[in-house]
């Protein structure tokens, strides 16, 4: 092959590489143009809430039992053979109301010989005197009739208090434990025979809570009562609290009261006992739904606008605290006011476009409400 055929067949390959390259970069910029054209920027659709400044006091949550205004285990106090019982697990009694009656047949006896023998010694202190009038019975015939008279009374009271000692009357309007007391059962002295609840509109609360906190509290405070089964506050008040810390413990007992009984759970309960320690402060809260976890920490993606009028998230690193209710309180990081994505905020990245809608299905309220309730559900004490 001559040098000119040579040098023409490699312009000629080098002609047709550059137009292939040429078309290339010309179908690249044109896919790319289509796809600008027909593929726009994704968005994500969240829920929006504002920052809120809310009433916030710091609580400690504590263990509780509920206890009865009044209480009694009912137990007898002299031995003998049980002829009736009023016993019923769960009735309520009023006061008075026969519970348990013994034999009392020996002492029943005994009182009717002392009651006659009363009637006698005051006949015959009758007749000492009148004899004594007329000069006919000494003085010291007449005291000895009045002593003998005094006597028997005694022997009527005694008798009867032996009665009223065999039967067991109920103290104080109340309601029936279990028992298992039957006629003609013997029972040893002091035998537990059941235990009495007292039926009241009130209940108590008894807890304990660290000597750090026991020295702020005072009667009258607020405390929350949360049953086991409910997690609905249940207001009290402190009524009392015990003049000393246990030196074991270095805690302080303290009782508050219910005064809606109806509301609270069984005495003999164990419920949860919220203490509000420390002033009530201003603090910023958002929705629990706002705040994300992450490798590097908590944080919350905040809402904010382009130069072209785009709604992008941005990430905001935060400091949280403790929650109220379906609310979550920031410690650092924002201020009340700002906009922040809540519902759907697990979908968001950084700079990512955002169209706000009122709520997302199944992802809970996008904003907090309106008001503060009287009664704020706090965390325990960090």
């Amino acid at each position: 092959m001559t040098p000119g055929r040579l040098i023409g067949s490699i312009a000629l390959v080098l002609s047709v590489v550059l137009l292939g390259a040429a078309l290339a970069v010309w179908k690249y910029t044109s896919i790319q143009a289509a796809a600008e054209v027909t593929m726009p920027e994704p968005a994500e659709s969240v829920a929006a809430a504002i920052a809120a400044t809310q009433p916030h006091q710091r609580s400690t949550t504590v263990i509780g039992t509920m206890m009865a205004l009044r209480s009694v285990s009912l137990k007898n106090e002299i031995a003998g053979t049980v002829r009736q019982v009023n016993l019923a697990p769960g009735k309520i009694v009023e006061k008075d109301d026969l519970l348990v009656a013994m034999d009392v047949s020996v002492e029943q006896a005994e009182l009717n010989a002392a009651e006659a023998q009363s009637k006698l010694a005051e006949a015959m202190l009758v007749r000492i005197k009148n004899m004594n009038d007329s000069l006919a019975a000494s003085a010291t015939e007449l005291d000895k009739a009045r002593a003998e008279r005094d006597v028997a009374l005694a022997q009527i009271a005694k008798a009867k208090a032996v009665i009223a000692r065999r039967t067991i009357l109920a103290p104080f309007r109340a309601k029936i434990g279990l028992s298992d007391v039957h006629v003609g059962q013997y029972l040893e002295e002091g035998t537990l025979l059941t235990t009495l609840q007292g039926v009241d509109e009130s209940v108590h609360v008894d807890f304990y809570v660290p000597q750090r906190y026991a020295a702020g509290l005072k009667q009258g405070d607020r405390v929350e009562i949360i049953a086991q089964a409910s997690e609905t506050p249940i207001p009290a008040t402190i009524v009392a609290t015990d003049a000393r810390v246990d030196p074991t413990t270095r805690n302080a007992a303290v009782r508050a009261l219910i005064a809606d009984a109806s509301k609270a759970p069984s005495p003999g309960s164990s419920v949860r006992v919220r203490v509000f320690v420390g002033p009530q402060t201003d603090a910023v809260f958002v929705p629990a739904s706002a705040l994300r976890k992450g490798p590097a920490g908590d944080h919350v993606f905040v809402l904010v606008t382009d130069d072209k009028g785009v709604t992008r998230a941005k990430t905001r690193p935060v400091q949280s605290g403790d929650m109220m209710g379906d609310a979550v309180m920031i410690r650092k990081g924002l201020v009340a006011g700002e906009r922040v994505a809540a519902a759907g905020s697990f979908k968001l990245r950084e700079s990512a476009m955002v169209i706000v809608v009122p709520d997302v299905p199944g992802s809970g309220p996008a904003t907090l409400p309106a008001t503060v309730p009287t009664t704020l559900p706090t965390a325990e004490v960090r």
